[in-house]
């Protein structure tokens, strides 16, 4: 082993190991009127409070205008109707009168100025939701699946969520003192001044963490690519246990052949009783064994790839304290949403409504946003985000139905035909103008990508046929573009990344089929395949599974995840 004082650690490593309260100068700088922005090291800071600092980069050739993106914090996606009547507020009084679903099941508001950051984090929090461990080098929001549709299995396996949560949640002090009392953080206190996280030591993870249920055959969170993911095993309402599946992630940088996306690893089975010290030791390893020299190393995939699953199940089972047996039979055949009314297990009902690019908004003819607040306000409906940013009402009484459906026709939301097939399975990031890490556009210019796509299939005659599509705007894979039949990453200013091959089931990752693609050119591209597609296609074979037996004949394409 490397002794520790020849060890160049990462400056982020330096600071937390400074500052393990996570406080910094964040409340000192939140009380300077004078000041628009907040240092460097703070910004790191913010991330573990759930907020990002940003600037508009439309107004870069003027100044940088600064600005701040706050995120929620919401186990599987569950809202109840009065917290999103309090979040609705919040995003109108000090957002930019937008939410945005993020593809983790939390909510994200934009355009917020330091002048109003502290009162909407107090509002958030107010409403009894935490912005916390939404971001930084922790396990962040974690997901389950949305979909009340077939069991109450789907309620059992949000328990075991919603208890991990809370399980894995950093112990600060600063977030309370700084964000609900409005006061700086006493550090000469005893018990702040040498506090020490409980769960995550005095420096935290390495990097971020992330955590997934999933119920076959439904792979609706796109478990593999999860730090952690928990596959249910169970009929009916009973629930036997879990697979467990680690190491999975989709981060990489262009052009660093030592980062790359990579699917979990199944490491095998254990009863539900196990799930908190199942959960703590996989993270804890993370913690022991992640890279803190190099950032771009340091996700938990990295220490899988780099020791094996031999070894990851052995430090496991050490650390709980069981032996996992063999992981239990399971299948997944396909992934995404469902729209318009069905039925719940209960006898309720459930709408699944179609969200453009996953941002609630009101425009001139599309008042998504209103119709929304109205439901709250007259039917009490909860609401459920979906990682395929897409929005479900549910617990609805069969009696509410047509009074709901006529509320969003009123503001023009459809409930039958919500939008083709190649529109309901895509996914965006916001990128451009809000994220910093942005190399290309992504939300603002995917509707229209689509609209071009459409009239391709339409003219080589697989307007019929659903394609999942995927963009983001740099290579940190928010939106999972290379889970995706076809995948568009930003590399440079109007310029993608063309990746295809993933499969329905979202177990396969995709690959790069082109570099440099100019936005303007994608239809180009993609039509010689197309066309190929309806002579070659075998049966009622994917766009994606034909990309992978056919042109990836040569180079055989990335494994399946184990089923």
């Amino acid at each position: 082993m490397i002794p520790a004082t020849t060890i160049k650690l990462a400056h982020n490593e330096v600071i937390k190991d400074a500052n393990p309260t996570l406080a910094g100068t964040l409340a000192q700088t939140l009380a300077n009127p004078e000041i628009d922005r907040f240092s460097e090291d703070d910004s790191q800071f913010l991330k573990f409070h759930g907020i990002y600092q940003q600037d508009d980069r439309d107004k870069r050739k003027v100044a940088k205008h600064y600005m701040f993106m706050i995120r929620t914090r919401l186990p599987g996606g569950v809202i109840p109707s009065e917290q999103y009547i309090a979040l609705d507020d919040i995003a109108s009084k000090y957002a930019n009168n937008t939410l945005r679903i993020t593809s983790r099941q939390g909510f994200q508001f934009h355009g917020i100025v330091k002048s109003g950051l502290g009162k909407t984090m107090r509002a958030i929090n107010d409403a009894l939701i935490t912005t916390l461990a939404a971001c930084g080098d922790v396990n962040r929001n974690v997901m389950a699946p949305s979909t009340p549709a077939t069991s109450c299995l789907v309620e059992r396996v949000l328990q075991d969520a919603r208890k991990l949560s809370t399980a894995l949640l950093p112990l600060t002090p600063a977030y309370h003192q700084i964000w609900v009392e409005g006061q700086e953080l006493n550090l000469e206190d005893e018990k702040v001044k040498d506090f020490v996280d409980p769960l995550y030591g005095k420096t935290y993870l390495p990097r971020k963490f992330k955590v997934a249920f999933a119920i076959p055959p439904l792979n609706d969170v796109d478990v593999f690519t999860n730090c952690l993911g928990f596959v249910a095993i169970g009929e009916g309402d009973r629930l036997d246990g879990y697979n467990l599946v680690a190491g999975g992630g989709l981060g990489m940088s262009h052009g660093n052949a030592e980062t790359f996306p990579r699917i979990a690893d199944v490491i095998g089975f254990f009863t539900p009783e196990h799930i908190e010290a199942v959960s703590k030791a996989v993270l804890t390893v993370h913690r022991d064994f992640g890279d803190r020299t190099n950032r771009k190393h340091a996700r938990l995939k990295y220490v899988l790839e780099d020791r094996g699953v031999e070894w990851f199940r052995a430090e496991v089972e050490k650390r709980v304290g069981i032996k996992f047996e063999a992981a239990r039979p399971h299948k997944f055949t396909k992934q995404g949403d469902l729209f318009g009314w069905h039925r719940q297990f209960d006898g309720k009902d459930f709408l699944g409504l179609y969200v453009e690019t996953g941002r609630i908004k009101d425009t001139e003819t599309h008042k998504l946003k209103s119709a929304l607040r109205k439901i709250a306000d007259q039917f009490h409906a909860e609401l459920r985000l979906t990682p395929s940013q897409n929005l479900i009402l549910a617990n609805i009484d069969p009696a509410n139905r047509d009074a709901i459906t006529k509320i969003l026709a009123d503001h023009g939301v459809a409930v039958e035909n919500q939008g083709s097939l190649l529109r309901r399975t895509s996914m965006a990031c916001p990128a451009l103008p809000t994220c910093g890490l942005a190399l290309a556009e992504s939300e603002r210019v995917l509707p229209d990508i689509l609209g071009r796509i459409e009239g391709l299939l339409d003219e080589v005659g697989l307007m019929e046929n659903e394609i999942v599509i995927r963009m983001t705007g740099c290579p940190n894979g928010c939106a999972r573009p290379y889970m995706a039949e076809i995948g568009f990453v930003g590399k440079a200013p109007n310029k993608y990344q063309i990746y295809l091959g993933g499969n329905e089931a979202s177990t396969r990752l995709n690959r790069l089929y082109k570099e440099g693609v100019k936005n303007e050119e994608i239809v180009n591209e993609l039509r010689p395949l197309l066309s190929r597609f309806v002579q070659e296609r075998d049966g009622a074979e994917r766009f994606g599974d034909f990309c992978a037996r056919v042109l990836w004949a040569e180079q055989p394409p990335a494994p399946a995840a184990t089923n």
